[in-house]
């Protein structure tokens, strides 16, 4: 099986990347920046390529599947993300863009980038990692919320406009994970998992085909609880200091 991961040079993705290796898949990273990979990754593994890539540059991305996929692609998870959170109530717009082009506009040209010989060949599988953050508008978060909702509805969507051409869509809503992204955050992550257990759990939901998977269960019950209080209620309950990320 071919397998495609962006944002695999590091943290979650390259946990994922690690598991379907272990398999003796062919499995393809990209990042920004190829000196974050693992010492000897690319030695100890035979069947890894690494592509110097930002999702943010459409011919990139397409250039780098293309020369990987050749015309055979089975998985592509688009894990590239970024984060950025404010104490202040002042938006930081500068940062929102980047975390909007890189989580939103990087998610479509990686999806682009495999529909192509995907929809050619009748058969394949996309998947994207989201959050439980894009379930919810969590304060100090707003860009990021925002940007993971959409990827949310991105692959609900495309779960329907590509089932008639035999393509699967997962999309993965987790937690906190333990990631290099993830070490930045200055405030509590209840729930907090190492991202090798988050990787299996991850695997394991497309290894089924799950159109979608939110984990830890416990954040996914108490996301189920705020989603569906009355928005008044949701306000003052997040303003509560144990609950405001931006305090």
């Amino acid at each position: 099986m071919k397998v495609f991961i962006t944002g695999g040079t590091t943290g979650l993705g390259w946990s994922v990347a690690k598991e379907y290796l272990n398999e003796g898949h062919d499995v393809a990273i990209c990042g920004r920046d190829l000196g974050k990979i693992e010492d000897n990754a690319l030695t100890k593994y035979e069947k890894l390529k690494a592509y110097k890539v930002d999702v943010t540059n459409r011919e990139q991305i397409i250039s780098a599947v293309n020369e990987f996929s050749n015309g055979k692609l089975d998985l592509m998870l688009a894990c590239a993300g970024r984060s950025v959170g404010s104490k202040t109530k002042t938006p930081n717009f500068e940062a929102s863009r980047d975390v909007i082009n890189i989580n939103v506009i990087g998610v479509l040209n990686t999806f682009e980038a495999a529909l192509g010989n995907m929809i050619q060949n009748k058969s394949g599988h996309l998947a994207a990692i989201a959050s439980v953050a894009g379930l919810v508008g969590l304060p100090g978060a707003s860009s990021y919320s925002a940007s993971k909702a959409a990827v949310l509805k991105l692959c609900e969507s495309y779960t329907l406009d590509l089932k008639h051409v035999n393509i699967d869509v997962t999309c993965i809503a987790p937690g906190f994970v333990d990631t290099p992204l993830t070490r930045k955050n200055d405030h509590g992550m209840p729930w907090l998992m190492e991202a090798d257990v988050a990787a299996k759990k991850i695997k394991n939901a497309l290894d089924k085909k799950k159109v979608l998977f939110i984990f830890p269960w416990q954040m996914k019950t108490l996301m189920y609880f705020l989603d569906r209080m009355p928005r008044w209620m949701y306000r003052m309950f997040m303003q509560m200091p144990f609950a405001n990320y931006s305090k």
